[in-house]
């Protein structure tokens, strides 16, 4: 599958850490080197991200702290030879002041650096203006991917109700949470739990289409989906929803939130009702065959050159590519590891495999975290350790999500 570029804003870091001390010191007849996380902005608490390496010969990869405390990160990689996409850098919790550490690739005479950042608990803060800048550390639903403080994002929660006012209190049911991207106007992934007992078979489809009541009045910024999206600078796409409508089928006000324009981006039609849909309901039939099944569905803007526009004329970015990762609790298979297994999906937004087979693009959690630069299932390793976590991240799709 084609190597996906990386996000903008980790592009934009990208530049101002070379500014200010050069990401490439020299270049030679090997050819340029250069050494590239995938952000350079850490959350205070523990996590992992995959770094970049492009070399054409031997290299080496070290980590220097400066004069800060060293050991609260690791690389996967010491040595290699040629491009290696899949160095995994991992860090502990931060619980004092901010922190950072240099990484230096070193091939033939060349050397490259850059610098990753660590922010502190002391001077770090959650909050955002309407749900969280990152997720509370109390917070730890299985669904939710990893977060990056200060990259303009928020985490929006929903619950069953519905609501009439703008929800960021942790209680209550948890329905769907979602990664709100105010400069694309859509949501980046949006995580829920998934078993029958959370569909349901009550209701029919709602059709409530309407604004995100977590925004309270202020409709400026989010999506404006009634009547649909009109034409932008590709022609007519249509209202895809990330957690499908199907999947809260329990009661009115449940499904209505599925209607919510921070669960909407621009979708080709034929891609919409075909392989896609085809996914969601293999998705749905696979929750039914374990206890939970814990669901990130999400899209990538990388590279996108479309968009649509809501009834507002605001313009909504059309992805480039769309994915589901999934990890199953209790499932009976003897590819689970302590009860737990998972798999990821990503598929191209093009109309021209509207009417192909998901099955061609299922692989690891570890593969699919390559390929989008997020972080799945963090708190997964809170329940059964780094190296359990680990083994099912990067296990090969059994048939069983086939």
């Amino acid at each position: 599958m084609k190597r996906l570029v990386l996000p903008i804003l980790s592009l934009l870091a990208a530049l101002a850490f070379q500014s200010c001390e050069g990401l490439l010191s020299d270049t030679g007849e090997e050819g340029t080197i250069s050494v590239t996380p995938r952000t350079y902005s850490l959350s205070s608490e523990a996590g992992k991200i995959w770094v970049d390496v492009k070399a054409s010969g031997k290299w080496t990869l070290s980590m220097d702290f400066g004069t800060g405390a060293d050991g609260w990160a690791s690389l996967s990689d010491a040595s290699g030879s040629g491009s290696k996409g899949d160095v995994r850098l991992s860090y502990e919790a931060n619980e004092g002041e901010s922190r950072s550490v240099k990484l230096v690739l070193v091939s033939g005479s060349q050397t490259a650096t850059a610098t990753v950042e660590q922010a502190g608990a002391s001077g770090s803060s959650s909050s955002g203006q309407y749900g969280y800048d990152v997720a509370p550390a109390n917070l730890d639903w299985l669904e939710l991917p990893a977060m990056v403080q200060g990259d303009g994002r928020e985490l929006l929660i929903h619950d069953m109700s519905g609501g009439k006012y703008r929800y960021k209190a942790v209680s209550g049911e948890r329905n769907w949470t979602c990664y709100w991207d105010y400069d694309n106007r859509l949501s980046i992934w949006v995580a829920y739990p998934l078993n029958s007992g959370l569909i349901g078979s009550y209701v029919e489809r709602s059709e409530a289409w309407s604004y995100d009541p977590v925004f309270g009045d202020n409709y400026s910024v989010q999506q404006n989906v009634s009547g649909g999206y009109l034409d932008g600078n590709n022609g007519w796409y249509s209202r895809g929803h990330q957690i499908a409508s199907a999947d809260r089928l329990g009661s009115f006000s449940r499904n209505a939130t599925t209607y919510y324009g921070t669960n909407m981006t621009p979708q080709d039609n034929s891609f919409n009702g075909g392989i896609w849909a085809t996914l969601e309901g293999k998705v749905r039939d696979l929750s039914k065959k374990c206890d939970t099944l814990y669901v990130v569905t999400g899209c990538l803007v990388d590279g996108a050159k479309y968009y649509a526009k809501d009834r507002s004329g605001n313009k909504i970015t059309v992805p480039t590519y769309y994915y589901k990762a999934l990890l199953a609790r209790g499932a009976s298979s003897m590819y689970a590891t302590d009860g737990y297994m998972a798999a990821g999906y990503i598929l191209p937004h093009d109309s021209s495999i509207a009417k192909g087979k998901y099955a061609d693009y299922v692989m690891s959690i570890d593969d699919l975290e390559q390929k989008t630069g997020i972080d799945f299932f963090p708190n997964l390793i809170k329940l059964i350790g780094q190296e359990k976590a680990n083994k099912i991240e990067s296990a090969k799709p059994a048939s069983w999500w086939q």
